[in-house]
């Protein structure tokens, strides 16, 4: 079936190395979401609708950036990293697909 693709599955950086994930939405879903998971605890990134911003305010736009560009990956990049950005990141496409993993 359908699901959203997000790569790398996996990658290690070390302090203050840029660091660039990519996700391809579900085809037809007009949102993305990213979340950082860190324990058990889901934490809301920032949300598009199509290649718009949606909700940006839980989002550290100092040393994140996102972009979600028409017919293209999707990619969250941290500019350097540090140990609070240790995590795991998720990319959903549809509010359903955020409440099956939370």
């Amino acid at each position: 079936g359908e699901e959203v693709t997000q790569t790398p599955r996996h990658l290690v950086k070390g302090k203050g190395q840029k660091a660039i994930l990519y996700c391809v939405p579900i085809i037809g879903h007009g949102y993305v979401f990213w979340y950082q998971q860190v324990r058990k605890e889901f934490k809301f990134l920032i949300s598009f609708q199509n290649e718009n911003i949606f909700d940006e305010t839980a989002m550290p736009k100092k040393r994140f950036s996102v972009k979600c560009p028409q017919n293209s990956p999707c990619s969250l990049e941290i500019q350097a990293t540090g140990s609070q950005d240790s995590a795991v990141y998720f990319c959903a496409s549809s509010q359903s697909t955020v409440l099956n993993i939370s």
